[in-house]
């Protein structure tokens, strides 16, 4: 394997003495017997810590701050002393440095691309910070930045000095040079026409602006020049403030960094009172390029602006208005139109705005008010007394509008919703398929849509732009990418080629007893029975030993009846054959609510049963596709593994096929030997979390999941402590679990920690590896004395708005059918970090739409791989997933441990369900309003392994 010697640079150095103490070692108790290192070459081993991994020509870096063990020290194990070694981190993002980039990749075939990067010039000017304070305070970031439209429009030309300037809607405001003062107040008055029962009310506002300092963008160019190793975050932040200034002023609405309008694209509707808006997002961002406008297209749902009564129809159906309301229809519309704002419409020139505080509990024809003769009046008589306004609909509620000490009684159709609202809680399964079908584009139409959006926006003659001497180019950015060639694939020997077209699985799974449960009354039996039979018969194919038939006849039960059915069938079961089920069928309704979740709770943390779910469209209409891939979950949740990699290859030339499979037929699967990691054992990890399991083959993965608190972004039980009444301080945590099992499962402890994370936004990057390298630190000192494998520490990222496209559509060579770029195009240069190591991976074929590229972002790396090594150590192991026969767009360690959390939700008790708690966190109450973590149920032992592929 190629490698490259590394500078010698001065380092931090960590001497960490020992206590003359044996503990007990975790790895030798786990094995049965004395630890046996692994015999790979020896001085590889020593030196692996200072050489370049992987193939290619790259210059060479080291992380600013490395741990190096020196080899006459030993780590300090405190184990006798009733706590693990501890070896200090920086203690904060000061002194933390990312790793440089290590030169460029070279592999692959050379092709040129474009980005959705718009390229940016920076200004010459100095910017100027001042703090703004609003008295009485305001929540709302709309109503702030009409108090200063409103001072800007009275004062530019006067205070201001002829000032634009730019304002984040809540304490920082920027000019490009200073303004004529140090300090001054201003008194502001703002209309502000909702909740106003008795009319617009008129608000007034003293605003205090002060001069805090100059944003000095010399440090900025000095950042893209590569000559500043520290982002300067708030010169950044000064241009996405001016340049969102633009959007704020053309009536888009914005929400985050996205802005919206209807009129982009018509609205669509998404049913239930939804419509789909269409608009962009935009962000600067710093490229090796310079400074880019990062922009893509976006979607989002909308409260739809109908007229309330209309609304209501769309959720209840038109039947529901010629009758009273029950009481669950009065919550459902409670629960949709509360916060909602409306206009009244009964009155021909007054367009007053509210916002629904709620709905009464009586019907309109029933509600009465005090007037000024201290007599009683009915809603209705007012109405038409005053209005000249006949209400229909005098069955149903009112609208409540205003606040505790004043409320408003109006008439549902006298109302009509506002425009431009967007809808922020959950969208149901049909809401979901529409909006993503909607925002689903084809790259070139995308691309299209792009360039309008920038022509559309006009930088060049926006006023903000020029005031702070911003210009943005109308080009896409062009950029040098590589095709990296997919890896060999090694099968089965039954296979007529080994390693290449595969025909069996290497390692096929047996099921003998297993059975088959129908929650779907659309499915007759005669029909399940044949799906059943066309399913068996493909896990037959595809080198399983699968019983053709299984134990007791199909069983058919309700939905509603599920723990009962699942206990009965396991019973049966075990009561024919002496032996319990190995799999269990469950053909389930397409629109099957709690029920998936049932299943599978039910089945993996009550009877230990594996389970296979299908869908009822999947039994009318059998795929032979869609078997495959059914057979290859069946396989891999019977602990087995389907393919293995050519470990010979580090840069395989495997032919692609042009949709990107991985040029296998449908029954062919995917473990592989990984180049890179095949030299010494090496753990890779996915989190939240999972690690695999075996090695040299990087196939078979297990799972730890455990609840906390809601939004913690950080991984808490990665490593922890506890104390025992018997045993004293116990070490335990996700990590060193699964080191422990590893060890087992191989014989060998690992020398090598790769870690993937996935679900880290840039703000976080420092806050999450000085907290979860320590944690992985802890747990490898915990295990023995002297333990420190070498770790790379990666984030991968899928939300983000970077989209890359061929540089000529019309060229079906450089396509894959959907027309995006090819699996495996690597990008490194241009639009990625100025100095540091990341890079963009399509891994994956488009299906649908236009494919979403992973960043990939290296924060620690003392393996110290080359670009070309950790590129196709990547993408190498995105052909491993074993839910399918395609390469996938994320590691799978990464996306099985998604997939992992996910499934956790389900096993929460049911209670906590039906109250809405499906995060992949649990909290409760208690005490003083503390938060704490409602454990999951315990999982059985045989799907602890196998979990995350269902």
């Amino acid at each position: 394997m190629p490698i490259k010697q590394k500078k010698e640079s001065p380092e931090l150095h960590l001497v960490i003495k020992t206590k003359e103490c044996n503990p007990m070692n975790p790895f030798q108790e786990a094995s049965n017997g004395k630890w046996q290192s692994p015999a790979p070459s020896t001085s590889k081993n020593r030196d692996s810590r200072t050489r370049r991994r992987g193939g290619g020509d790259s210059s060479t870096s080291k992380p600013a701050i490395e741990y190096q063990i020196p080899g006459s020290c030993c780590l300090e194990s405190r184990s006798c002393l009733g706590e693990a070694a501890e070896i200090p981190l920086p203690s904060s993002s000061k002194t933390l440095r990312f790793p440089s980039r290590p030169g460029l990749g070279r592999a692959g075939t050379r092709c040129i691309v474009k980005a959705n990067h718009f390229l940016t010039e920076l200004p010459d000017k100095d910017l100027a910070h001042y703090d703004v304070t609003i008295t009485p305070e305001d929540a709302s970031r709309a109503v702030n930045r009409s108090i200063i439209a409103e001072l800007v429009k009275l004062y530019r030309e006067s205070d201001l000095g002829m000032r634009l300037p730019a304002y984040d809607g809540r304490k920082s405001l920027y000019t490009a040079g200073e303004l004529p003062f140090f300090y001054r107040e201003f008194g502001i008055k703002v209309v502000d026409e909702e909740d106003g029962i008795n009319g617009p009310n008129i608000r007034e506002y003293k605003v205090a602006i002060k001069f805090v300092g100059k944003a000095n963008l010399h440090h900025l160019g000095q950042f893209l020049a590569g000559k500043h190793a520290a982002a300067p975050q708030e010169a950044l932040q000064v241009l996405d403030i001016v340049l969102r200034q633009l959007s704020d002023k053309r009536w888009y609405y914005p929400i985050g960094r996205s802005f919206f309008s209807s009129d982009f694209r018509t609205p669509q509707r998404l049913g239930d009172g939804l419509e789909a808006w269409c608009g962009f997002y935009q962000s600067i961002r710093p490229t090796q390029m310079g400074l880019s406008l990062n922009i893509d297209t976006s979607a989002a749902a909308f409260i739809e602006p109908l007229p309330v009564i209309d609304f209501v129809a769309q959720i209840l159906g038109k039947g529901a208005l010629t009758r009273p309301l029950s009481d669950s229809d009065h919550l459902k519309i409670k629960r949709a139109l509360t916060g909602v704002k409306v206009e009244v419409v009964h009155r021909a020139h007054v367009r007053r705005k509210y916002r629904i505080s709620g709905l009464t509990s009586q019907p309109t024809n029933e509600l009465i008010f005090p007037v000024e003769d201290h007599s009683m009046m009915s809603v209705v008589d007012y109405f038409q007394e005053m209005y000249g306004f006949a209400i229909e609909y005098t069955h149903l509620p009112c609208l409540q509008v205003g606040n505790q000490t004043k409320v408003k009684y109006l008439p549902m159709e006298a109302c009509k919703i506002l425009e431009g609202q967007r809808y922020t809680k959950r969208l149901n399964e049909k809401q979901i398929t529409a909006l993503l079908k909607i925002a689903c584009q084809r790259p070139k139409e995308r691309e299209n849509d792009i360039l309008k959006t920038v022509q559309h926006n006009a930088y060049h003659r926006d006023p903000y732009a020029k005031e702070f001497g911003i210009k943005i180019s109308e080009k896409l950015a062009c950029i040098e990418a590589r095709i990296l060639p997919p890896p060999w694939l090694k099968y089965h020997d039954a296979g007529k080629e080994k390693q290449c077209l595969p025909h069996k699985m290497i390692n096929g799974s047996k099921v003998a007893r297993w059975a088959c449960i129908n929650f779907s009354w659309t499915i007759q039996e005669n029909v399940a029975h044949g799906f059943c039979h066309e399913l068996a018969e493909m896990c037959q194919v595809s080198g399983m030993e699968f019983s053709p038939e299984p134990v007791i006849p199909i069983y058919s039960a309700c939905p509603e009846q599920v723990e009962e059915a699942l206990k009965k069938v396991y019973r049966a079961s075990a009561k024919s054959k002496g032996k319990d089920l190995e799999l269990l069928i469950a053909i389930l309704p397409d629109q099957n609510g709690s029920l998936y979740g049932d299943i599978k709770r039910i089945c993996e943390t009550d009877l230990g049963l594996i389970s296979q779910c299908c869908l009822t469209k999947h039994v009318f209409r059998v795929c032979k596709q869609y078997l495959a891939n059914v057979a290859l979950k069946i396989n891999v949740k019977n602990y087995s593994r389907p393919s293995t990699l050519n470990s010979l290859n580090l840069l395989p030339t495997f032919p692609r096929a042009s949709d990107g499979r991985k040029k296998h037929c449908a029954f062919g699967c995917n473990c592989l030997e990984i180049p890179l990691v095949s030299d010494i054992p090496t753990i890779i990890f996915g989190a939240d979390v999972v690690a695999s399991q075996d090695w040299p083959e990087i196939t078979k993965y297990a799972g730890v999941v455990c609840a906390q608190t809601h939004r913690q972004e950080l991984i808490q039980d990665l490593y922890k402590t506890w104390n025992d009444p018997i045993r004293g301080t116990v070490n335990g945590g996700m990590i060193r679990d699964l080191l422990i099992s590893f060890r087992r499962a191989t014989g060998q402890k690992p020398l090598r920690i790769i870690f993937y994370r996935d679900g880290v936004s840039e703000g976080q990057f420092y806050q999450v590896l000085l907290y979860e390298l320590d944690a992985i630190r802890k747990a490898c000192a915990s295990l023995e004395p002297n333990y420190q494998p070498p770790v790379t520490f990666v984030v991968v990222q899928k939300r983000h708005h970077t989209r890359l496209f061929v540089s000529n559509h019309k060229n079906r060579a450089s396509t894959d059918k959907s027309g995006n770029i090819l699996p495996g195009t690597v990008v490194d240069s241009r639009i990625c970090h100025p100095t540091e190591f990341d890079f963009y991976l399509c891994s994956h074929a488009g299906l649908q739409g236009t494919s979403r590229p992973a960043h990939y972002h290296v924060l620690w790396d003392e393996n110290n791989f080359t670009a070309d090594g950790l590129q196709s150590l990547t993408n190498n192991l995105c052909y491993t997933y074993a839910r399918c026969t395609r390469s996938v767009s994320i590691v799978p360690p990464a996306y099985y441990a998604h997939l992992a959390a996910f499934r956790a939700r389900f096993y929460v008790d049911p209670e906590e369900q039906k109250n809405g708690s499906l995060g992949n966190s649990v909290r409760t109450s208690c005490g003083r309003g503390e938060a704490t973590v409602k454990p999951l149920l315990a999982l059985k032992e045989n799907v602890k392994r196998v979990m995350f592929y269902c």
